[in-house]
């Protein structure tokens, strides 16, 4: 009994899983030299934003172990932002503050993604975003060519069995 109730749920090593992939697959060189991302700080936390908005789309309304799955996926996403502050020096006092504003962010993003793919086959508002938020507006961005990228992995994600996703087992297409 004792055991049982010690043992991790599976959600929680899938979720953790997912974690990992996402950051592995936002470190891809070729997403910075390829695609020219931003290899910055605010450039990392837009593609590990990305892929774990992709993830999270993909689990959502997915039934409850989707969910605890997500949700677990989003507390290490948080854990993962939080931890990054404070190896950047970043003191204990201002990680709250800070945790808050990147949260704040996310939720945006969130958000305007949904919009953006809302909108498809208008493919506008996703460029923009794309532009506007992993390009900062740079006048030389290649925003169409990572917005292609972002709808690729999209149909990737739908086309692998939910069952292997909420299992941790996640496979990311090519550039």
């Amino acid at each position: 009994m004792l055991k049982r109730l010690f043992k991790p749920r599976p959600a929680h090593a899938a979720g953790r899983e997912l974690y990992a992939r996402a950051v592995a697959q936002a470190r891809v060189p070729g997403l910075y030299t390829e695609l020219g991302a931003p290899d910055t700080v605010e450039g990392r936390f837009e593609l590990y934003s990305l892929h774990t908005y992709l993830l999270l789309e993909r689990l959502k309304d997915q039934g409850p172990q989707a969910a605890e799955t997500g949700q677990v996926l989003f507390d290490t996403y948080l854990s993962g932002l939080d931890n990054g502050l404070r190896e950047l020096g970043v003191g204990d006092t201002v990680v709250g503050k800070r945790m808050r504003k990147l949260g704040e962010a996310f939720y945006g993003r969130v958000h305007s993604y949904e919009a953006a793919l809302a909108a498809m086959p208008d493919r506008t508002e996703l460029e923009a975003l794309v532009a506007r938020t992993v390009y900062a507006a740079q006048a030389e961005s290649k925003a169409a060519a990572l917005a292609d990228y972002l709808l690729a992995q999209r149909a990737v994600l739908a086309g692998q069995p939910l069952e292997a996703i909420v299992a941790g087992d996640v496979t990311w297409g090519p550039l």
